[in-house]
């Protein structure tokens, strides 16, 4: 297999396959008769590996990483399965930190054809079935699971976890999850299964009593992990990584319940070194110290409210580059803008990107200072070129915009 066989087959995945990081909510293929099917045809192997499962709105990431992280200083061999990929496809799927072996994605890839008609599965759908299968080839000791979408009819709630966790609930993909807090709630809370302990990070009462009725349902020991007090810090930055660092904890404390050998020293540590010990990138990323340049995946309301509360504490001027995919709310990310910064609104290179000239009469109403492109790259490279060494820059909006920013910048 060369570098280009590889290439041309991913490629040819993301063409083929229905592709929601391409198409949006038209690629969206919720129920798990068609997962199960293909974990059949395969051989099952989610049923041979030990899981953990981790869905929420945001912090999905985050949570998973700085858990496998404590799980790799305890000496265990972790798989971890999260979405999307930033630069490169094989991030999607790690061992110990280690991106997925090309060869085998490539080798994975060729199965498709080999599938039986009846079986068509989406992108996410055949990339869960082939972190399964590495996972289990691999002989990982436990495989974190991030949720894709939802919970309740996403391809990962096929699993049966040892434990699960939900970060929060926020409003994002309300075409299909629901309009309101309590009909996504309703969604996320899908994965709590039948005796398997669940543990919930979020503060709302609404949210709270779901998960209580659901887990009563399910007779599932809840845990609260919004009670824990905890002065923990992690290499990840951002200070609405305190409430994930909650979670992580009730995790590891469930974990040690289940046998698993976790000591203090493990924790600490391996909070401190997310970064080394998982290649995770994307969450309040230090990109540059002159000028300070950060950027962040936050790419929902709660999310970049998060991001541009703490932008807020930098008393630096600010170079703000943004991009969003097609169905973002617009109207509902300016108002939120920090005040007093310098704005470079830019287009995504996938087919979702939404191109700012669209939205530029919102701009104009709202009396932002702009500049706009055709691209993320022209975008930054016009606020390096304008802002001061003593001035920040950040980029963020989308996890297209980090990636298309990290793959030009951080390669190169």
């Amino acid at each position: 297999m060369t570098s280009q066989d590889y290439k041309d087959a991913v490629d040819w995945l993301f063409v083929q396959a229905p592709n929601f990081q391409r198409d949006g909510s038209s690629a969206y293929k919720p129920g798990l008769d068609n997962i199960k099917k293909l974990c059949g045809f395969f051989g099952n192997p989610q049923d041979k590996i030990k899981t953990i499962h981790i869905g929420g709105t945001n912090g999905k990431g985050s949570t998973s990483n700085m858990l496998a992280s404590v799980l790799q200083e305890s000496g265990y061999k972790i798989g971890l399965y999260n979405s999307p990929h930033l630069i490169d496809f094989t991030e999607r799927i790690k061992v110990n930190g280690e991106n997925c072996d090309k060869e085998f994605v490539y080798n994975f890839i060729l199965k498709l054809k080999e599938l039986p008609s009846e079986i068509q599965p989406s992108f996410f759908e055949f990339t869960t079935i082939m972190a399964f299968e590495y996972f289990y080839q691999q002989k990982v000791d436990y495989a974190i699971i991030e949720v894709g979408l939802g919970g309740r009819l996403d391809s990962t709630n096929i699993i049966k976890p040892l434990v699960s966790a939900i970060t929060n609930v926020q409003l994002d993909h309300q075409d299909l999850l629901g309009e309101t807090i309590e009909e996504i709630a309703f969604e996320k809370a899908g994965i709590i299964k039948e005796n398997t302990p669940i543990i919930s990070g979020d503060e709302k009462d609404s949210v709270k009593q779901i998960i209580i009725n659901k887990a009563k349902q399910q007779n599932a020991e809840l845990i609260d992990a919004t009670t824990i007090v905890s002065s923990l810090e992690s290499d990840l930055k951002g200070k609405y990584q305190k409430k994930n660092i909650r979670v992580v904890l009730a995790l590891v404390d469930e974990l040690k319940k289940q046998g698993l050998k976790i000591g203090d020293e493990n924790i600490k540590s391996g909070l401190l070194n997310v970064y080394k010990n998982t290649n995770f990138i994307g969450r309040w990323f230090e990109f540059s110290k002159s000028p300070l340049t950060i950027c962040d995946t936050g790419h929902n309301k709660a999310g970049l409210e998060e991001v541009f509360n703490q932008l807020n504490e930098y008393s630096q001027h600010k170079h703000i580059v943004l991009g969003f995919v097609n169905e973002k709310k617009i109207d509902e990310v300016l108002e939120i803008l920090p005040k007093n910064a310098n704005y470079y609104f830019v287009k995504p290179s996938v087919s979702r990107g939404r191109n700012p000239e669209t939205y530029e009469d919102l701009l104009k109403k709202n009396k932002i200072s702009y500049k706009i492109f055709q691209n993320v790259q022209d975008g930054y490279l016009s606020a390096t070129q304008n802002s001061k060494e003593e001035e920040m820059i950040f980029i963020g909006g989308s996890n297209f915009v980090v990636g298309d920013f990290l793959e030009k910048n951080l390669l190169n």
